[in-house]
């Protein structure tokens, strides 16, 4: 039998945690999970309600429901015109998105790889962006759209989602392409590329996974936005036609005190909720991933 050598290692043993670590990390659970339960049980009472008959959501509200009235979603798709207004939002938001990267990743760029006068008064321009409020620039917004004749225009409101979502995005792509090797694109220039393929071929591949965390943060705001829309979609005769979710859930929701439609008002609900839920869960480890690529790799 072979012996056993003297001077092997003994195993570490983890240090006990003390009774502070002990009552911190239960103090944090706990505070976890009491956010986990008012975050997720409205949100699966909300679904749970869309299944059930406007009699079972007043004298029942916290049973299941007896049979699954899938009729709800088709009348909140048909008659409250759901499935218009995800038309029209789908419409604004595509476009938007697309601008809103393809712009926001181009001006990173310049700024994280360039070194030229007046960089740091841009940088700051878009740093007071983020924090500007929004609130207070709706009304000399209104008569900017009303001068150029973008009130009630699709295009209009793409290009107002656009400069709204530029500034956060350029501020975190502009970080991104600072930690993205300096020496590919000295390569490529010494091979005759010019700075047009260099971003296009070399760097935008490369930012790929901070492309796609701003554009789930940027789907996301886009997608539940309520107050550009509605002051700036609102003067049309046949407003309405032009709705995006967000405004025709709220126009849903006052027609309620008429209508008594309860059933189809939680599944009108369901239908603006479902879809940011499932970006948010397919990608929820690309945003993660995003999110600390530029830690990792600086």
């Amino acid at each position: 039998m072979a012996a056993i050598p003297q001077n092997t290692p003994a195993p570490l043993k983890k240090p006990a945690l003390s009774p502070v670590d002990v009552i911190g990390k239960a103090v944090m659970y706990a505070v976890l999970a009491m956010w986990f339960v008012m975050v997720v049980f409205p949100m699966l009472w909300s679904i749970m309600s869309s299944l059930k008959s406007d009699q079972e959501i007043f004298f029942s509200p916290w049973a299941m429901p007896t049979a699954l009235m899938w009729d709800n979603f088709a009348r909140a798709w048909i008659k409250a015109r759901m499935g218009e207004y995800l038309v029209n939002t789908l419409i604004i938001i595509i476009p938007a998105l697309t601008l809103t990267l393809l712009l926001s990743s181009m001006v990173a760029y310049v700024l994280a790889r360039f070194e030229f006068r007046g960089r740091a008064i841009i940088q700051y321009v878009f740093l007071l962006g983020m924090i500007f409020p929004l609130f207070l620039a709706l009304v000399p917004l209104y008569f900017v759209m009303q001068t150029t004749r973008l009130l009630d225009t699709y295009h209009g409101l793409i290009l107002v989602y656009v400069a709204y979502s530029l500034s956060f995005t350029t501020f975190f792509l502009t970080n991104f392409f600072k930690t993205l090797p300096k020496e590919l694109g000295e390569a490529a220039l010494i091979d005759g590329a010019s700075q047009f393929d260099i971003f296009f071929q070399v760097y935008l591949p490369l930012a790929r996974p901070g492309l796609i965390t701003m554009g789930i943060f940027n789907f996301l705001g886009q997608w539940n936005q309520y107050i550009l829309p509605n002051t700036l979609m609102i003067t049309n005769t046949d407003t309405e036609t032009h709705y995006v979710l967000s405004q025709g859930l709220y126009y849903l929701q006052a027609q309620q005190f008429y209508q008594n439609d309860w059933s189809g008002l939680f599944a009108a609900v369901t239908i603006v909720m479902i879809p940011t839920l499932v970006v948010y869960l397919i990608f929820n480890d690309r945003i993660e991933k995003g999110m600390t690529a530029g830690a990792l790799k600086g």
